[in-house]
């Protein structure tokens, strides 16, 4: 007997919302508890609460504020555990806090209608949201960001992991959270290398998106070197407001091809992070990552040597390393391997997304190799200006 296949074919719908406030934990802060009764929940709602160990020694008050505010609305929320992990990339590295999480998930009965809140930069949001994802298929998440990277990049789409076969986020999962709440308040104990960090995220959304935005960062340079908040606030809401939006008009939201456009100079950076064993920060590497491909795109004609001087530029006086922590051609070779990892990350053909202009981005499947090693041996030398 011969069956037909059956063929089956549905749509899931995902909304999702960013909030900006001050002092979430403020017992007149309405925010959280609001989001929590929004949701189709019977009060109270039970929540963990699962936080960077970096945010709580800035602010070693916080489970002290975060039980107070839970008790000022009991009727709503019902907080059943706080959990300590460690910050940067070291959560990211062992499925050791992922278990810890999932242990307290168990515990605490947390179901599909509860809630797992995560305060912390990157690292951890990644972490924590890959816990979340996996325990009953889906807890509802809460990203609550801290540091800049994350307030404008890392913690509004929708990915969650953890590294693993010394390859980032090797292990993990695509599920948009139930909404972030981005706090201005935990930007100010960041360290001004935490705090510059982020901007490079924004400068990669401006030269993929929006030539106008970088001409903002352009002319904003003094400002954000004085860490002033209002215009790191426009800063990150732009750079998050597009970064949303490519998610949603992207047509690849949860990367089934072979293009990841939102990762600009990511080949190299997820390398270098590697092979620093992360001494440097992410969006460190990302700025160098940045850096090489505009040095690259500019050797091989693709952009023009006035846009690569401005980009050059701009992170220089921004105050990034951008040159890159070689000291052999081995190594030069290692940080090639980057290239493959980043094409097997997705399958397909290899696919690196470089800009042709600022605010233009073009993707291309091969790269020359004699070429690509000429500019990282120039991103070696000591002058920054050099490489433009």
């Amino acid at each position: 007997m011969q069956f037909k296949p059956i063929a089956q074919s549905f749509s899931v719908a995902y909304a999702y919302k960013l909030h900006f406030t001050r002092q979430l934990f403020a017992k007149e802060n309405p925010l959280l508890h609001s989001i929590l009764e929004a949701s189709d929940n019977q009060s109270p709602v039970k929540f963990i609460v699962v936080i960077d160990e970096g945010v709580h020694k800035h602010h070693p008050d916080l489970r002290e504020q975060i039980s107070a505010y839970a008790q000022e609305h009991a009727e709503r929320m019902s907080l059943r555990d706080q959990i300590l992990v460690p910050g940067g990339e070291k959560a990211k590295n062992t499925d050791q806090w992922v278990n810890k999480i999932l242990d307290s998930i168990n515990t605490n009965k947390i179901c599909r209608h509860s809630f797992v809140l995560v305060i912390g930069g990157g690292a951890v949001i990644d972490m924590a949201g890959y816990a979340a994802t996996i325990a009953h298929r889906g807890v509802r998440l809460i990203r609550i960001p801290t540091t800049v990277l994350s307030q404008n990049d890392a913690a509004v789409g929708v990915k969650n992991g953890i590294n693993e076969y010394d390859k980032k986020n090797f292990i993990g999962t695509f599920n948009p959270p139930f909404a972030i709440i981005n706090d201005v308040e935990f930007l100010s104990t960041l360290e001004d290398r935490d705090w510059r960090a982020g901007i490079a995220e924004a400068i990669k959304v401006a030269l993929l998106k929006d030539a106008d935005f970088f001409s903002w960062i352009e002319e904003n340079t003094d400002a954000l070197n004085a860490r002033d908040e209002n215009a790191m606030q426009h800063l990150i809401y732009k750079c998050a407001e597009l970064h949303m939006q490519h998610i949603a008009k992207g047509g690849d939201p949860f990367e089934l091809g072979s293009s990841r456009p939102l990762d600009f100079g990511h080949w190299s950076a997820h390398k270098l992070e590697q092979m620093t064993k992360h001494a440097i920060r992410h969006g460190e590497a990302v700025a160098m990552g940045i850096a090489l491909d505009v040095v690259y795109a500019k050797r091989m004609g693709i952009l023009s040597p006035g846009d690569s001087r401005s980009i050059i530029e701009l992170m220089t006086q921004l105050g990034f390393d951008l040159n890159l922590p070689l000291k052999s051609q081995e190594e030069v070779s290692v940080l090639l391997e980057g290239l493959q990892e980043f094409r097997e990350h997705l399958g397909g053909e290899l696919t690196i997304t470089l800009i042709s202009e600022i605010g233009k981005a073009i993707d291309v499947h091969e790269i020359d190799s004699d070429e690509m090693i000429e500019a990282i041996n120039r991103q070696r030398g000591k002058d920054n200006q050099s490489v433009a």
